[in-house]
């Protein structure tokens, strides 16, 4: 089900749903980026995926919703997709260092993230602290030692940095669209169900899920729960009255 300012968002003909607006559900707001998002948290699973034996019945019902939803979302592409991934080939093939060779650009996902700048010469190793320096007048040579510390040159760290152009954003009819396809409600929610499988798949592999119990269960412990056990039959009709 969709919610209201999603409807209202499409009746008034806006071309792009505007990141960080209410999606109209507490606590979600619109995504800023679903298609990359969803691309890559789907090829993300089907690798995982990969290192469970086939025969298990979780990797073949995961797998298949994964691929089915995965090729529903590389059906739409964005306006100006082309564009910008010949923007993004040519920003790859200059750094292949850092992005490698023969890279697809749609397999390229960027995540900011908020971190507090450090200095590399004040990490403190094997949480072991400096002891604290005397207080009181230094003497001269002191005072010179100190004020050259004052005075240091940040710390920048030796790497690359690459300007990275996010891929255009699809339009609000697409995503629409997309979500009548996958009817599982708003994308935001499909990301949400895209990331809590991306995560299970980690603690089956850890669980081995696929493996028998080590002990076994007693003969028939299961027999209670199995289909057609309780009602053998269909009821017949009634029959028509004369």
């Amino acid at each position: 089900m969709k919610s209201t300012s999603r409807l209202f968002a499409v009746i008034k003909s806006e071309r792009f749903l505007t990141p960080g607006n209410p999606t109209g559900l507490t606590g979600l707001l619109t995504h800023p980026a679903p298609r990359s998002q969803l691309i890559y948290l789907y090829s993300s699973t089907l690798d995982k995926l990969s290192k469970i034996p086939e025969h298990s019945v979780y990797r073949q019902s995961a797998e298949a919703i994964t691929k089915q939803r995965l090729s529903i979302i590389n059906g739409f592409k964005p306006p100006g997709y082309e564009e910008w991934a010949q923007r993004a080939k040519n920003k790859i093939e200059e750094h292949p260092n850092i992005f490698g060779k023969d890279r697809d650009p749609s397999s390229v996902f960027m995540s900011a993230q908020l971190t507090e700048e450090k200095d590399a010469r004040d990490v403190q190793w094997d949480n072991r602290k400096q002891p604290a320096g005397l207080e009181g007048t230094r003497t001269p040579e002191e005072r010179s030692q100190a004020s050259g510390v004052a005075t240091r040159a940040a710390f920048t760290p030796e790497a690359d940095i690459v300007q990275w152009e996010n891929e255009p954003p699809l339009e609000a009819s697409q995503i629409a669209e997309i979500e009548d396809k996958i009817g599982a409600g708003l994308i935001e929610e499909v990301i949400q169900v895209a990331e809590g499988e991306h995560q299970l798949v980690d603690t089956m592999i850890e669980s081995k899920s696929w493996e028998d119990l080590e002990e076994k269960p007693p003969q028939g412990q299961w027999d209670y729960f199995a289909r057609d056990q309780h009602t053998p039959g269909t009821q017949e009709p009634p029959k028509a009255k004369n």
